[in-house]
């Protein structure tokens, strides 16, 4: 079942997180290490303003277990969703000046869909596609027109995944020095909430 997220859930999402910073290759996690890496994000999203707050993602639970993660937000947010990590990090004695994400990821006048990861025990089971359809709503509510995401180059799996439910290339990016392309799907028109 989808989900908004609670405060209690953010340990659980930031270990199924770890597979996305360790793909991306992230210079933080040279840093620090995993497990306080992880306690310190688990921290940071009590903010319900951060990167993975919870108003900024929805979760599916199978069987009382978090199957699934997604997060996004507006585009125009992208220069500010940082900031509680950054204050978790000086609290900690970290530089604040560091950050998990150091490119800029969302195009303008999109919802940018930052992050999706479905737990490996639930893989093949349709939850991501339930997460990305429940995202895409979650967007048209809030009045954008646009959805937008980035998408290795080296995942045609998840490229696949995306362009079956409408994502097509805008644009090539590169993020932590990994060529990535931007994928946009256009939105039903709703009212703003």
């Amino acid at each position: 079942m989808i989900r908004t997220i609670k405060a209690e859930d953010s340990m659980e999402i930031a270990v199924l997180l770890w597979e996305i910073f360790e793909d991306m290759e992230l210079p933080l996690l040279q840093e620090i290490p995993q497990l306080k890496l992880m306690e310190m994000v688990a921290e940071a999203a009590k903010d319900p303003s951060y990167r993975y707050g919870m108003n900024r993602g929805l979760v599916y639970e199978h069987n009382g277990e978090i199957a699934g993660a997604i997060f996004g937000y507006p585009a125009m947010e992208e220069p500010s969703i940082d900031e509680p990590f950054r204050k978790v990090l000086q609290k900690h004695g970290f530089n604040p000046d560091k950050s998990l994400f150091i490119d800029q990821e969302a195009l303008p006048n999109e919802w940018y869909l930052d992050s999706i990861v479905v737990n490996k025990a639930y893989r093949g089971m349709g939850i991501g596609t339930i997460l990305l359809k429940a995202m895409c709503q979650t967007a048209a509510d809030a009045g954008f027109e646009r959805i937008g995401l980035n998408v290795d180059v080296a995942n045609p799996k998840a490229k696949k995944l995306y362009s079956s439910i409408g994502f097509k290339k805008v644009a090539d990016i590169t993020l932590s020095g990994h060529h990535y392309e931007h994928l946009c799907k256009p939105l039903e028109a709703h009212a703003k909430a």
